[in-house]
């Protein structure tokens, strides 16, 4: 079972469960899972091999899919589900293999198709640090700035690191290997017929105009919205913008 974060208590609306993308965690949801649940019972999670969660050998995302379907049972769902990133592929293939587990999805930031950027820079740069000598977040810090081509992602890795027992709270070498199956996205048929929102950072790539025909191809009622300013951390750097999106839409 997935570690969970709860905020809230169940109310008469559909309850949310927040899906964080690669390297992140359900702390990383804090402050926008506690808004959300002055209406709403919000559950945020650490995906396998990440945070408080178990490590197992595999991550694909129909493994990350049942294990959302078994919160969501446990849960008594269904429930609405909103993904960023490679969360937002795992709940995007639970709409489409368990529908009845979903009540609306929100996708983050990210179509259901295969990327060809590279992750690895960043597992071999986390790999990299020695943890030995650290006692203070701030000095794996400066071992990442020196490996890390985009230093604003440096404080982001650095919320999966416990100082305290000088270990990553990854299962690098899991998701080192199943790299591949990350930035691709399954061959599943058929459609989810239920209502769907891509949200997006207006200054992204991940979702484009020649994303639309795959998108609307497994999800017919699917609509659009952009955060303008934001990029792929559409949530992380427009948090107001984006909790206002995601409050009108499952308003």
């Amino acid at each position: 079972m997935l570690n969970l974060i709860e905020h809230g208590t169940p109310t008469e609306r559909p309850g949310l469960v927040i899906v964080h993308g690669l390297y992140g965690s359900a702390r990383n949801w804090g402050v926008i899972a506690k808004r959300l649940s002055d209406t709403r019972h919000v559950v945020a999670v650490d995906m396998r091999n990440h945070g408080a969660s178990p490590w197992f050998e595999t991550h694909s995302y129909e493994n990350m899919a049942d294990d959302l379907a078994e919160v969501i049972e446990g849960l008594e769902g269904p429930y609405d589900v909103l993904g960023h990133s490679m969360g937002g592929k795992a709940s995007m293939v639970l709409a489409l293999t368990q529908p009845t587990l979903v009540n609306r999805l929100i996708v983050a930031d990210i179509a259901p198709v295969a990327y060809q950027h590279n992750q690895m820079l960043y597992i071999k740069a986390m790999k990299s640090v020695d943890l030995s000598v650290i006692e203070r977040r701030s000095d794996a810090g400066e071992q990442l700035l020196a490996m890390v081509d985009n230093p604003a992602l440096v404080p982001f890795f650095l919320q999966a690191l416990d100082v305290k027992e000088k270990r990553w709270l990854l299962n690098l070498d899991t998701l080192e290997r199943e790299m591949p199956k990350i930035l691709s996205f399954p061959d599943i048929s058929g459609s989810y017929e239920g209502k769907v929102m891509f949200l997006t950072g207006a200054e992204s790539y991940y979702v484009g105009r020649e994303h639309r025909d795959r998108i609307k191809a497994l999800f017919p009622a699917a609509q659009f919205a952009k955060i303008p300013g934001a990029g792929h951390w559409l949530h992380a750097e427009k948090p107001r913008e984006f909790e206002a999106a995601v409050r009108t839409w499952l308003g």
